[in-house]
């Protein structure tokens, strides 16, 4: 297979395999088809009979799920919602509790009112986890809870219940670290290529080329999914800090021996299940994997990223408009008119006597927009020399001062918050580092390098979401001032 598009070839067979059993499960229910799927989830909570019995009602609801189109399943996920707790019993509960006077009275009251506020509808979720497959299912339908819920106070109460059943059964606690090569199944090297959004992987031999004896990839697995990567990271062993994915992914570049390696490269951070954002478990896969490096290859040293920037586009786009001037000044805009000139300036006069110079009439914000929507402004050598500066300058500025939308404290970059909430600091600036045409919209081709220190991780981690402050190297804060 040269092309690894995939499409949903795998997923389909999965699917029809699960399904299969689901259906066989479904058809030894007693008492034939329920009517609604409200009396079917009725039944489910009633729990007649044991627990083969559970097992199977629920394979059928989540077989009459499956069977639904898309405004099926929002009806569903609205009935299932439905199931609240008894505001009755709730009522009664907090009154007794109130009521209770003695420590234990007290104390008897407190259970019964936690029962009381207990909805249904957990215990229905529940139920899924005994079928095969059943946490995977429950991980896809928050995934479509996630989409359909818009401002639905029902389907929002819906979804925290179910992200709180889903952040107790994924506790870091609970996961398995693998490390996938090209010896690990053919399933789950499928599903490496179409669970990678940061850089796509193209063809075997570009997989092949990630899998080699110079990379790493190490994922978190459930025991009750250990066919489905729940997250994983692609490690580069290198000498000295990378500067460009190009070369970093390059499939003719020699292999590197591991044993040569001083510096990891953290290159590519994926979560492969949509219905678990907000689950965060990354920050413990990097550095559990930090420590496997150090325990298995005592000579590298250096742990680094090497990350895309994937807000600095748009910021700069928008400050642009603004005509932000602390964008560039007259003298760094005039370099860019030198190398493009354009049009800058009307015609100088024309009566005898009067000036030959022309009349500029672009400002220098004006210049920095026009340049850079100057196609192929990269390959442009002497241009591209000249905008270096004004862009690592501002791109200093975004990953340092600029904050989220109403969260100063916090990096407005998603990327940079990650690795500045797991320990790193933001080390060096890469010029060109990512010059595919995804980098270039997302960036204009920069990249940052995120550096994990071992001994500073604790510290760093302190700084930012305990005061706020973003550890940076030296070089990069005094660029970041410049800006």
């Amino acid at each position: 297979m040269s092309d690894l598009a995939l499409e949903s070839g795998l997923l389909d067979r999965a699917l029809r395999r699960v399904t299969s059993l689901w259906r066989d499960m479904a058809e030894r229910v007693v008492g034939g088809e329920a009517e609604t799927v409200a009396e079917q989830m009725r039944a489910c909570l009633d729990g007649r009979g044991g627990e083969v019995s559970a097992r199977n009602r629920a394979a059928k609801l989540a077989q009459a799920y499956l069977g639904l189109d898309a405004a099926g399943r929002v009806d569903f996920l609205r009935t299932l919602a439905g199931f609240d707790c008894d505001e009755a019993a709730m009522d009664f509960a907090i009154d007794r509790a109130r009521k209770a006077t003695d420590p234990a009275e007290r104390a008897a009251a407190k259970t019964r009112l936690r029962r009381a506020l207990e909805p249904p509808r957990l215990r229905l979720l529940a139920q899924f986890t005994a079928i095969p497959d059943g946490m995977k299912f429950l991980i896809d339908l928050r995934a479509e809870l996630l989409q359909a819920m818009g401002g639905d106070a029902l389907l929002q109460a819906l979804e925290t219940d179910l992200k709180g059943l889903l952040a107790s059964w994924f506790d870091v606690g609970f996961l398995e670290l693998r490390r996938i090569d090209w010896n690990s199944p053919a399933a789950l090297l499928e599903k490496l290529v179409r669970y990678e959004a940061v850089h796509r992987i193209r063809t075997w031999r570009d997989l092949k080329n990630r899998l080699d004896s110079d990379r790493r990839c190490y994922a978190f697995f459930h025991p009750r999914m250990p066919e489905e990567p729940l997250i994983f990271v692609e490690v580069a062993l290198v000498k000295g800090m990378s500067d460009s994915v190009q070369r970093l992914l390059d499939e003719k570049a020699p292999v590197l021996d591991a044993a040569a390696a001083d510096t990891a490269i953290f290159y590519s951070i994926n979560n492969c299940q949509r219905g678990l954002d907000g689950i965060s478990f990354g920050n413990f896969l990097i550095k559990r994997v930090v420590a496997l490096l150090q325990e298995e290859l005592r000579n590298v040293r250096a742990f680094a990223t090497l990350s895309p920037i994937p807000g600095f586009g748009r910021w700069l786009t928008a400050q642009l408009a603004d005509g932000d001037p602390a964008l560039i000044e007259e003298e760094a805009a005039a370099v860019l008119r030198q190398h493009a000139p354009g049009n800058l300036a009307l015609p100088a006069p024309a009566s005898p006597g009067a000036s030959t110079a022309p009349i500029l009439v672009e400002t220098p914000v004006q210049t920095l927009t026009r340049v850079l929507a100057r196609r192929g402004w990269q390959r442009e050598e002497a241009l591209a020399r000249a905008l270096e500066p004004v862009l690592l300058r501002a791109c200093a500025r975004y990953l340092l001062n600029e904050g989220a939308k109403g969260n100063a404290r916090r990096a407005r970059d998603p990327v940079a918050h990650f690795h500045l909430s797991n320990g790193a600091r933001v080390e060096r600036l890469n010029w060109k580092a990512d010059v595919s045409e995804k980098g270039l919209k997302e960036s204009f081709g920069l990249m940052v390098n995120y550096l994990y220190d071992p001994a500073r991780i604790e510290e760093n981690h302190e700084a930012y979401v305990g005061e706020g402050r973003r550890p940076a190297s030296g070089a990069l804060r005094k660029l970041g001032r410049a800006g």
